[in-house]
């Protein structure tokens, strides 16, 4: 397995395991994201959000023939870069305070890094 489709297994395996707990239990996620309880709307939306996160990871997950490298990589490349200045923004901009938000910043940020750094690597 290569270093990129580590970095995109581990980005997947991440997403898979958020899309899970925003499934089973979006409200104890929103509020450890976001510090505020989630009212009945978001809860659905939340849902909704947990099976998308688990579709993508399924869709990115390294296939171990070589198959699929650079688009699963642009895909959790543009994925986890704009989900880290989103979350940014929610921090900065509307004061959200989840005691688990700027990790999750950084983690996305961080392996939005690394799927930069291998992109010149990666060959479909």
């Amino acid at each position: 397995m290569t270093f990129t489709q580590r970095v995109v297994a581990a980005s997947a395996a991440a997403e898979a395991a958020t899309g899970l707990a925003l499934i089973a239990v979006p409200v104890v996620v929103g509020e450890a994201l976001l510090g505020a309880a989630l009212p009945s709307p978001a809860i659905m939306v939340a849902r909704c959000f947990g099976v998308a996160l688990l579709a993508l990871a399924l869709a990115v997950w390294p296939a171990g023939d070589g198959a699929g490298g650079r688009s699963a990589a642009r895909a959790m490349l543009l994925y986890n870069a704009l989900i880290a200045l989103y979350l940014t923004w929610l921090a900065t901009r509307w004061h959200t305070k989840g005691m688990l938000l700027w990790p999750a910043v950084a983690l996305h940020a961080g392996l939005a890094l690394l799927l930069a750094w291998s992109w010149r690597n990666v060959r479909d």
